[in-house]
Formats: C-alpha cells, structure tokens, sequence
C-alpha cells in the first residue's frame, strides 16, 4: 500500500500511531497532569459539587475508551510486523523448522506440544553445558568469522 494512502484505514492508522506515540510522552504527561492540577484547584470554587466530579470523570472516561481502541491498533500493527520479522528469521536460517513460521496460528493444543518439545530441548541443551559455556566470547568469534567468509565467498 502506497505510503501517501489517504483511505479511512490508512489515515486511522496513522493518527493512531501518532496519538499512541504523543501519550507515551512526556509533554502529554505534563498536560494531563496539568488538567488534573487545574481540576483540583477549582474544587473550592465549584463547592466540590457533583458536577465539579462529573467533569473530570466524564473527561477521563471518554479519553479511555477512545485510548483503547488507539493503543490496540498501534499494538496490532507492532504485533504483526514481530511475527513476519520472527517469521523470516525462522525462514532464513538453516536448521529451523518452517513449522514455526505463523505458529501464532496453532490452538491451544498444538501450542502446548511446541512447549513441550522446546523444553526438553532446552534441559536437553542445560545437561550438556552451562549457558555461559554455550554462548561463550569464543563462540561468538567463530560465529563472526563465519559470517565473514560467507561473505567474501
């Protein structure tokens, strides 16, 4: 899909990953305590009446409710593009089982199985040595000079 996309999906997708973005920041911090702080301090003025109260929890709801939705798109996206990296990494080295590739499509089931085998595989792997003998500096050389032949070859 073309990055200038001005379809109602493309532009919801955009402002969601912009608003998730601003949220998590400290300026939106800044404001939003601001608000409060404005809030509490008008308290007195209003009598602490119960309209004072349904204003901030009629604003905090509706600011909510509409966060869900913004934060689960935004969490969708960065979800999908996890598996399709995991998935090509899966697909590109050797060894690895294509059986992983879209393994967030099994059942529960199936799932438990997978489980299962990777942790025997894993006491299977802590019997033959400790982790740091496994990924040891050493190790991470050969890798390295590996990668550097295949390289130049």
């Amino acid at each position: 899909m073309a990055h200038h996309d001005k379809s109602p999906a493309r532009v919801f997708e955009r402002f969601a990953s912009a608003a998730t973005w601003f949220t998590g920041s400290v300026p939106a911090f800044t404001v939003a305590l601001g608000i409060i702080l404005v809030w509490a301090i008008t308290g007195p003025l209003f009598h602490f009446s119960n309209t004072w109260q349904l204003v901030i929890n009629t604003g905090t709801t509706i600011v909510t409710f509409l966060m869900v939705f913004l934060i689960q798109q935004t969490q969708n996206k960065d979800g999908l593009a996890i598996q399709l990296k995991l998935n090509e990494l899966v697909a590109a080295l050797e060894g690895a089982s294509n059986r992983l590739i879209s393994v967030e499509d099994l059942n529960s089931e199936e799932l438990r199985i997978l489980r299962e085998h990777y942790q025997l595989l894993a006491k299977r792997a802590k019997e033959m040595a400790e982790t740091t003998e496994s990924h040891s500096i050493e190790e991470a050389e050969r890798r390295h000079e590996l990668k550097a032949r295949r390289r130049k070859t």
